[in-house]
């Protein structure tokens, strides 16, 4: 935003480009292609898991494992900057640092095996819900699964990484996982199904 000579506030750039009216978008690189090719469904529904982590991190208690949460945040827009950008060499300037990777997968596996040393054993299925904070984790979760379902059918056209698949596998575990905790935290504990 901008203060013109007025003194009212205008926006620097606009939110709308009316390049998509078509039903094309661009990847990052300048590639256009159809709003609902495999390509773009991966990545907006990596965002609509990033959209659902925030909600969920919204949720009181906020301070429930809210570093862990912002830095899978963090790494999902790299994951979506990956699957929209195509050229490995404007993926390097996209990403200004490296893509997730095992390391990231392991730090993951360590918060759930975390999380699950303060939990009972599961002894049948449960069911979704229960308190605010873990009904939107269990909500996150869901979404997560879609997202991955979205990147391995991406990967049967074009080339995925490996550990984008593995991190993604790993977060629907760690989601469900960060789910009982809370609710085991707010005293709502698991219901069977």
């Amino acid at each position: 935003m901008k203060v013109s000579g007025s003194g009212a506030w205008e926006p620097s750039v606009k939110i709308y480009t009316k390049t998509g009216d078509e039903g094309e978008t661009g990847l990052f690189g300048g590639e256009r292609v159809p709003k609902d090719s495999r390509r773009v469904a991966a990545y907006g529904d990596l965002d609509e898991l990033n959209a659902a982590l925030g909600l969920a991190r919204a949720t009181a208690p906020t301070d429930f494992e809210d570093a862990l949460l912002q830095e899978i945040q963090r790494h999902l827009f790299t994951i979506g900057a990956e699957l929209a950008t195509p050229d490995p060499a404007r993926l390097a300037k996209a990403l200004g640092g490296p893509p997730v990777g095992p390391a990231e997968v392991t730090a993951l596996e360590r918060a759930i095996d975390r999380l699950e040393a303060e939990l009972p054993p599961l002894k049948s299925f449960i069911l979704p819900g229960g308190a605010p904070k873990g009904a939107a984790l269990h909500l996150a979760r869901t979404v997560c699964r879609r997202a991955e379902r979205a990147v391995v059918g991406l990967a049967r056209d074009v080339p995925v990484s490996p550990a984008m698949r593995q991190y993604l596998n790993r977060l629907s575990d760690l989601l469900f996982v960060l789910a009982r905790a809370a609710n085991a935290r707010a005293g709502a504990g698991d219901l069977p199904w």
